[in-house]
């Protein structure tokens, strides 16, 4: 029997100004044939807030820095269960949306099994996810969930 990870998440959707979502692109190390886009974030840590998390994971994964005041209100909210590294998840997610300008993404922060299993980031549209012309997404919930990213962004006032 694998081992059960419960635990509660924050992730991250920057939304660039053309719109397009910034993902990550990786593998389960045990399956590094079968890759997928994923979404930027991870668990909480002990004494944080969800926002606080979904900043330090967004800086620990793709080097960008922003103020946890930035993220406004979570977009979604949902439970997802996976296996990952032959382990168990089971995990409550919340999502944040962000705009973000023009950045450079590093990996330099990421954990070594973290840099292991990801190879690329991408700005990417729903639609890139759905045409069937690049890896699949882990979730078949992210297209929906980058549209709604895109739209929560595009339509906030600016601050």
């Amino acid at each position: 029997m694998a081992l059960t990870w419960r635990r509660n998440t924050a992730r991250v959707l920057p939304v660039n100004r053309e719109g397009r979502v910034l993902l990550l692109h990786g593998w389960d190390p045990l399956e590094p044939a079968d890759p997928f886009w994923f979404t930027i974030g991870g668990a909480v840590e002990a004494g944080e807030t969800l926002a606080e998390a979904a900043v330090r994971e967004l800086r620990e994964e793709v080097g960008i820095a922003i103020e946890p005041s930035s993220l406004g209100e979570p977009v979604e909210v949902s439970y997802a269960e996976f296996s990952w590294a032959g382990a168990r998840f089971e995990q409550d997610q919340t999502f944040y949306a962000v705009l973000i300008g023009e950045v450079e993404v590093s990996f330099a922060g990421q954990e070594a099994l973290e840099r292991a299993t990801t190879d690329k980031h991408g700005w990417l549209l729903p639609e890139d996810l759905e045409s069937g012309t690049t890896s699949r997404p882990a979730d078949p919930e992210i297209p929906r969930l980058m549209r709604l990213a895109i739209q929560t962004v595009l339509e906030r006032p600016a601050q």
